[in-house]
């Protein structure tokens, strides 16, 4: 009998990367869950139906859940939207995860997993970050972030299902399709602008340091968690990082590298005067909880960046 899992924001950009890994399991029925009404099932996905998710309506979600397993939830608005729409950004991080949950509760769906971020531990983000730290989000993203873990991990205490919050940090990593913007986020945004113009120019000195995490590995850790035995995941959050903490020009540096070695061309890198005070502090983003569960990280650096690169390339020509 196939395990079925509903994943929220399946056609996003971890959502697309989740789906695809665990699409490769042959014991999984995925439902890929957008807002749209009409959506194609990627070519990729052999076992496995688009499902529309409306979080507006709880009649709408109770129909999803009612022979789902698993809900994987990602469909929420990004920094920029939430920033734009805070309002929107509480709403569906808040009354849309409420939903969902009841949904997920009333159809006896045994685990849901939410993808939440590292931003809820407030900024900077610097010295050594666990769960015990208490978070003090500080922006509409991280603060409907916020709401939605409180509401997963309270039904996770109320034994409704077994509830898991993952605070991802910093991914990065091609995306399945062009039409996917995250070309925002700055691993992203600097190997388009090697392609596009052989050219990284940094906003800053570059000098904040981030834990980095590949895509890869964040949706492996995804996979991971769907399957670990519910008496292993304690009080259901975890830190969700990738061990790998490196400045802002740091990264440009190692995309630089990347980029010659995939085509053979070095591209300048462009940023403001560093100043004295521009120095950042470390930081470590410690992810011991999730290792005890038996996870362990791949960190193919290089060749999430690769992909990137390549991907890029085809579908962003040269300015």
């Amino acid at each position: 009998m196939k395990k079925k899992i509903l994943i929220t924001g399946a056609f996003g950009y971890l959502g697309g990367r989740i789906a695809q890994h665990l699409g490769r399991d042959p014991g999984v029925f995925l439902y890929l869950g957008s807002r749209s009404a009409a959506r194609e099932v990627p070519e990729w996905i052999t076992r496995g139906k688009a499902v529309q998710t409306d979080f507006l309506h709880a009649s709408s979600l109770q129909d999803v859940c009612r022979e789902i397993d698993i809900v994987i939830h990602l469909a929420a608005p990004n920094e920029i939207q939430s920033a734009s729409h805070p309002e929107d950004a509480i709403e569906m991080n808040g009354c849309g995860t409420m939903r969902l949950l009841d949904a997920a509760g009333t159809n006896s769906v045994s685990r849901f997993i939410y993808l939440s971020t590292i931003h809820v531990y407030g900024s900077p983000l610097a010295g050594t970050i666990t769960e015990e730290r208490l978070p003090r989000p500080s922006h509409p993203y991280s603060i409907a972030h916020r709401l939605a873990e409180d509401l997963v991990l309270a039904a996770h205490d109320r034994r409704v299902l077994t509830g898991i919050v993952l605070r991802l940090s910093n991914s990065f990593g091609a995306p399945l399709r062009p039409d996917v913007d995250r070309w925002t986020l700055v691993v992203n945004d600097l190997c388009r602008q090697a392609v596009t113009t052989r050219t990284l120019v940094l906003k800053t000195p570059g000098t904040q340091k981030r834990d980095f995490i590949t895509l890869e590995d964040a949706a492996r850790a995804v996979a991971h968690m769907a399957q670990v035995p519910s008496g292993q995941c304690e009080d259901g959050l975890f830190n969700l990082g990738g061990e790998f903490s490196l400045s802002i020009r740091d990264m440009a540096g190692l995309i630089a590298r990347r980029c010659s070695a995939v085509f053979g061309f070095v591209p300048e890198i462009k940023h403001p005067v560093i100043s004295s005070g521009d120095v950042a502090e470390e930081i470590d983003y410690r992810i011991d909880r999730l290792k005890g569960t038996g996870f362990s990280l791949l960190k193919n650096i290089d060749e999430e960046i690769d992909a990137t690169l390549q991907f890029c390339s085809v579908h962003f020509p040269p300015a």
